[in-house]
């Protein structure tokens, strides 16, 4: 079992790329340097939007994009060290720290997009006539797609500043269980991701074992998951019928800008093909493994001639690379700054305050 759980020595985030550490000088200054920008883009622009010329427009968009971006650099920088150390205390206490506030940050950058959804659609048609603002064309448009379903800035306000102890409270709440969870296989206490991993092994008696301690933990915690379920869903469907949405999935709709008749009908053509895709498989795959039925645990067990040898990391890289650049030589470009640690961008011009908004 031991070889079985070999994941071998994979890559690892390097977040220097982002800060080089959570105590660092340069993380405190950006956050310090981003609370006082929001500031000054609050006292600048609150109240004063659909005044705004489009050209004056497109530099406040712009500010706000900066600030974004800086806001997304330390969102990530804090997400991605609390996903990689959930069980660490002060860790979490830095994650929520920081997911504390960012919230408050935003709330004075909130105004903005409430009130460019406010502007009427021919003073802003006249506005985007402004090279400055028509180059966020998109963005606006994808702003105001919600504008329909906008409550009154102080209920905006509320659900923004209650994120932080709501949903996103629920869904720590949810992901730190699972952490902590241990599965009992041949005497190893397993994470689960150790023991999901034995159900891709090739070893049909690891795959049941693991399948059962699976079963028995998250047993165990049912009602607790069911918990956080049901709170979410009641959370979201409250949220919905203020907001005025048809149904639970109207929200996503908007935001990939898809029409739900689209998505019902890719929902009708998969469930459809049930009998000729996933039953036909899933039947070809139990005569492949020598069996009347196919055992749960075995769903994603390799065929009995799949080759099991370990990937490269850089053979792996290359091959993903070369997919890319099949269809799209820019994406494949992209990728490749990926994987050279090239991706992130260059500093973001500094403000007379430190931060991000000029």
């Amino acid at each position: 079992m031991n070889q079985a759980l070999e994941l071998g020595n994979l890559p690892e985030w390097n977040l220097d790329d982002l800060y080089p550490g959570q105590d660092s000088p340069e993380l405190k200054s950006a956050i310090s340097g981003l609370e006082a920008d929001a500031k000054l883009f609050q006292e600048s622009f609150e109240g004063k939007v659909s005044g705004l010329s489009g050209d004056d427009l497109g530099a406040a968009v712009a500010g706000f994009e900066a600030m974004q971006d800086v806001m997304g650099r330390i969102g990530s920088y804090a997400g991605l060290l609390y996903t990689t150390n959930i069980g660490d205390a002060d860790i979490a206490q830095f994650y929520q720290g920081t997911q504390e506030t960012l919230t408050d940050i935003g709330t004075h950058m909130l105004f903005f997009t409430l009130e460019i959804n406010r502007i009427d659609d021919n003073e802003l048609e006249a506005k985007l006539a402004s090279p400055a603002l028509d180059r966020y064309q998109p963005w606006v448009r994808e702003v105001r797609m919600f504008r329909d379903h906008q409550l009154s800035d102080e209920a905006e306000r509320l659900l923004h500043e209650k994120s932080v102890s709501g949903p996103s409270a629920w869904v720590r709440l949810f992901d730190e269980t699972i952490a902590r969870l241990r599965f009992t296989v041949d005497g190893a206490q397993l994470t689960e991701e150790e023991c999901l991993h034995l159900l891709s092994g090739k070893d049909a008696q690891n795959r049941q074992k693991a399948a059962s301690a699976l079963t028995e933990v998250f047993d165990e915690n049912a009602p607790l998951f069911a918990l956080i379920t049901n709170t979410l869903a009641k959370d979201k469907e409250v949220e919905d019928r203020w907001r005025g949405y048809a149904s639970p999935a109207a929200p996503r709709h908007l935001g990939n800008q898809v029409e739900p008749e689209v998505v019902e009908a890719l929902v009708e053509a998969v469930r459809n093909s049930y009998a000729s895709l996933s039953h036909r498989y899933y039947a070809l795959k139990a005569e492949w493994m020598g069996v009347s039925q196919l055992n749960f645990w075995d769903r994603n067990a390799p065929l009995p001639e799949d080759d099991d040898s370990v990937v490269p990391w850089n053979r792996a890289q290359d091959t993903v690379i070369e997919a890319y650049r099949e269809f799209s030589p820019a994406l494949a470009s992209l990728g490749q700054r990926f994987f050279d640690g090239n991706w992130i961008d260059a500093p973001v011009k500094q403000g007379k305050q430190g931060g991000a908004f000029s």
